[in-house]
């Protein structure tokens, strides 16, 4: 992989992670796109660089991180499905769905209908937005159960995980602010053993790559949390849900 590659992938991941349209998905559209090969590093590169996007949450939530016992341990809580059904699921996950822009097209398409009916279910009674700490340790657990749907390439982490918010009666600041803390153990869990299974057997220039890329993931993702949550506070999930059908159109009639 160039380094003309690496940035494009990095930029594409600090786009697409904290949106609900799939980071995985469209990084793997994108390699697709670039005519890279199907390899052990671009698998594990495209794992590797969402660890640049949760510095960026790193940075920006940090004091409200660690400022509250509670929502720390409620973030841990929720990351109980995730880190257990992934260690369990890795491999399949790994070998299998990374291969399938098949799978990718499917589940863009199908989670951008869930979303738009969502959105249309609970717009004439959408929940009164409530403090993080309102977020009990039951829904911090479900939002974990939910995200363990993201491992199916397409279907996004964040989507999953706002969704599930949505109809768990969730405020949809508070939801995809608990999403991005979420996101925190769950991909440094993700990238480290990714990272340990692989034993980091790479030559000089892959290195350099994932390290640019990783960067560049991190300063572009700073600048779509910034956006993200402005969008919300006056915008529904809905254009999203579009944005998913109409790309997962494309795929499935291209490939």
């Amino acid at each position: 992989m160039d380094i003309f590659s690496a940035i494009i992938l990095g930029i594409v991941e600090g786009l697409t992670e904290f949106l609900p349209i799939s980071s995985t998905g469209h990084l793997m559209i994108t390699s697709q796109i670039l005519g890279l090969s199907r390899t052990a590093f671009l698998s594990t590169f495209e794992i590797g660089i969402q660890s640049g996007a949760i510095l960026a949450i790193v940075i920006y939530y940090f004091k409200r991180i660690f400022s509250s016992r509670d929502l720390f341990l409620k973030v841990a809580f929720g990351f109980i499905p995730t880190g257990v059904l992934g260690l369990l699921l890795y491999k399949v996950v790994k070998t299998y769905l990374l291969e399938s822009l098949v799978v990718v097209g499917w589940s863009l398409l199908i989670g951008g209908m869930l979303i738009i009916l969502i959105e249309r279910f609970h717009k004439k009674n959408d929940e009164t937005e409530n403090s993080l700490d309102t977020i009990s340790y039951k829904q911090s657990f479900l939002l974990g159960l939910y995200q363990v749907i993201a491992m199916i390439p397409g279907v996004s982490r964040s989507g999953a995980t706002i969704m599930g918010g949505l109809l768990s009666g969730i405020g949809r600041k508070q939801i995809v602010e608990f999403s991005f803390l979420l996101a925190i153990p769950t991909i440094l869990g993700a990238t480290g053993y990714d990272l340990l299974k692989t034993g980091l057997n790479f030559s000089n220039s892959e290195l350099l790559a994932f390290a640019v890329g990783t960067v560049v993931s991190a300063i572009t993702a700073w600048f779509a949390i910034k956006f993200f949550l402005r969008y919300i506070s006056n915008h529904s999930f809905e254009i999203f849900g579009w944005y998913r059908i109409i790309a997962g159109a494309l795929i499935l009639l291209f490939i």
